[in-house]
């Protein structure tokens, strides 16, 4: 059986360190035109109290596509997807995820859980679940899915606790929660707001891929100054206090 370094190596060029700098959301590491916070945090409500996205996932590169394909592609090749990015979220969490529990002020995460999908009928399906609650060695024990979609309907990328509800109350307890991709970011925020509201302590959300567009202002320019390979021993919280890689004031 591959390792996660096996199964993870062909991501190491493409993948894209994202590093909070001037010119990058505080929130959500989206590149931004000279503000703290991209449009849609500094808008919408904010409820994870720390957001780690792994890499940056580029509109139309290969880290993109493994996301876009993994929920929708049936047979081997989405049982191949499936493995290479749960390799990618083991590998993170096995050397980074301190590092995100000190983010949210707490010694580690209690219970582990999944953002559910906006689909209803894909919800009661999502490998997303099997890559949090089965593959990944360092969440699958404390792995609970803890929401549902809800029948309240949302318009897609619309923050909205309602989206989503929870399956039982909770008691204080720090919340891990992992999403694939983050492009507003409202789904793991209406995520996280419900779990809140169901008594939920502390929540970090932990994302694969945040997405961006190269054709966006300086985009192409600002993703072509981050070093590369990937760097596996930092992640975006443990270099908080590091120089952004892509100079992105520019």
């Amino acid at each position: 059986m591959p390792t996660t370094t096996e199964l993870t190596a062909m991501y190491g060029n493409v993948m894209l360190s994202p590093r909070l700098g001037p010119c990058v959301c505080r929130t959500c590491f989206n590149f931004t035109d000279d503000y703290s916070e991209c449009y849609a945090c500094a808008h919408n409500e904010t409820s994870a109290d720390a957001v780690a996205p792994i890499s940056y996932s580029v509109a139309r590169g290969r880290l993109h596509h493994t996301l876009a394909t993994y929920k929708r592609d049936g047979g081997e090749t989405a049982r191949r997807l499936t493995a290479e990015l749960a390799a990618l979220l083991w590998r993170y969490l096995d050397v980074h995820e301190r590092c995100v529990a000190r983010a949210v002020g707490v010694p580690g995460f209690d219970l582990v859980t999944a953002v559910p999908s906006g689909d209803r009928g894909r919800d009661q399906r999502h490998p997303l679940r099997v890559i949090v609650g089965a593959l990944v060695v360092p969440t699958r024990t404390r792995y609970e899915r803890l929401l549902g979609r809800s029948e309240t309907d949302v318009p897609p990328r619309t923050f909205d606790p309602r989206k989503f509800r929870a399956r039982r109350q909770l008691h204080g307890e720090a919340v891990l929660l992992v999403d694939d991709t983050w492009t507003t970011g409202a789904s793991a925020q209406s995520a996280a707001a419900a779990l809140k509201q169901a008594g939920a302590g502390r929540v970090a959300a932990v994302v694969i891929g945040r997405h961006l567009n190269r054709e966006w202002h300086h985009n192409e320019r600002r993703l072509r100054g981050i070093a590369q390979p990937f760097d596996w021993a930092r992640c975006a919280r443990c270099a908080e206090s590091a120089p952004h890689n892509a100079s992105p004031g520019i």
